[in-house]
This record gives structure tokens, C-alpha cells and sequence, in this order.
């Protein structure tokens, strides 16, 4: 499980209790991985030691962002549990599991992908990947920001959520609408993926929909 810091400055500590001697310290926004033990945490440290931090000044990053997609997807009028579980689990997907905005070929540098991308600088970004000069042109109308100048603003949160939510409920990567797959009446998670690009990875998404789905229903939205 990952965590990550609220306090200003968190001690990390030999054992799990304040009883125990301070070996170093993490700093607000670190994001650490752990195992859940009575109230205290344990961390591995640079030298593959263990260390002991509070959880109560600690945070669960993923969480927060599918509480944070939940909730636009609501504003932006996808309430069903069910778009929302597509919705997820297409962030999944396009994100490679890390739930953050990433780069498209995350792994290559960016002259590869100056060198192999037809539509560089505007390449996929995002919490799903919007390419194209054309659609960096639409949403930083719709935002009132300068995507097509500086198109890594799309890596930014708060963009990229709006971008994701609007995008599936509006129709605007491929004329094509999350509603008319997932509906009161219908939930057809296979052709849900022409929303994004048309059935490429189709069954795999809608596996993973339908994990989310469950999980999602059944209370557990709060877990990692």
C-alpha cells in the first residue's frame, strides 16, 4: 500500500511507537510504500533497512484521485456507478496502473518521441492520452489555457481530470459518447472503449470495468 505524508516533517522511528529512537524523517508530499500495522507503518529505507511512521499523518494518494474522478465524473453529469467504473478503469489502463498523468511511451525520451510520433509535440498526455494538435487547440479553448504552445499544461491535474471526464461524456476524442454504451438501460463495457480509440484493448478494459465495478459497489472504493 501507498501513502503519502501530511505532516509538515514525519519521523521515521526503529519501531512502531514514539518510544522508539528517530532515524530519519520524510517531508510533506513524500510517498512511501507500507503495510498497514496498528497505527504505525513500516517503510524501507536507502540502505534496506526498516523504519516506523504515524499513520495518522498519512494519506492514501490513490484513493484521494478516485474520490477526485468520482466526483467529476458527477459534475460533469456521469453519475451512474457504472460510467464511473469505466471511467476508472480506462485511467488504469492509460496510466499503466500509476493513476497519475503520465507521458505517452513513458519509458522513451523525448527525442524518441520527436522521432517517432507523427503528431509530436502533440502527443498522448494526460489521464487518458489526447493527441493531436486539434484536440490541444479544443480544450484549451474549452479551458481558456494555451495548450497548443505549451501542451504539457495537459499533464497537469486538474487539466487532465477535466480533459478525461469531459472527453467521455461529451464525445469529443472520437464523435463517440460513454452514455451510449453505459446507460440506465445498458452497460456494454466492450464498446465503451470506441469512446477512446475505437476497440483497441477493448475486453481488457472492460475487465477491468467490471472490477471496478464491484469494487465500487461493494464499499471497498476507499481501499487500495
Amino acid at each position: 500500500m501507498k501513502v503519502q505524508v501530511t505532516a509538515n516533517r514525519l519521523n521515521i522511528r526503529k519501531g512502531p511507537g514514539t518510544q522508539y529512537d528517530v532515524v530519519g524523517t520524510l517531508a510533506n508530499g513524500d510517498v512511501v510504500n507500507t503495510v498497514d500495522t496498528t497505527g504505525w507503518l513500516p517503510i524501507l529505507l536507502s540502505d534496506n533497512s526498516i523504519g516506523w511512521i504515524s499513520k495518522e499523518f498519512t494519506t492514501n494518494p490513490q484513493t484521494d484521485i478516485i474520490k477526485e474522478i468520482c466526483d467529476e465524473c458527477d459534475r460533469q453529469g456521469l453519475p451512474l456507478t457504472t460510467q464511473k467504473a469505466y471511467v476508472l478503469a480506462t485511467v488504469a489502463w492509460e496510466t499503466d496502473g500509476t493513476f497519475k498523468p503520465i507521458r505517452e511511451a513513458p519509458s522513451k525520451s523525448e527525442e524518441w518521441r520527436r522521432q517517432n510520433l507523427r503528431y509530436w509535440p502533440y502527443y498522448g498526455r494526460g489521464y487518458v492520452q489526447l493527441t493531436w494538435k486539434s484536440n490541444y487547440e479544443t480544450y484549451g479553448k474549452i479551458l481558456g489555457i494555451d495548450l497548443v504552445n505549451n501542451p504539457d499544461l495537459a499533464l497537469d491535474h486538474k487539466v487532465a481530470l477535466f480533459i478525461l471526464v469531459h472527453g467521455f461524456k461529451n464525445g469529443t476524442f472520437t464523435g463517440r459518447r460513454l452514455e451510449e454504451f453505459v446507460n440506465p438501460n445498458k452497460t456494454d463495457f466492450v464498446n465503451a472503449r470506441r469512446v477512446i480509440n475505437a476497440l483497441d484493448r477493448a475486453e481488457t478494459i472492460a475487465g477491468l470495468a467490471r472490477k471496478w465495478l464491484a469494487r465500487l459497489t461493494s464499499g471497498r472504493e476507499q481501499e487500495n
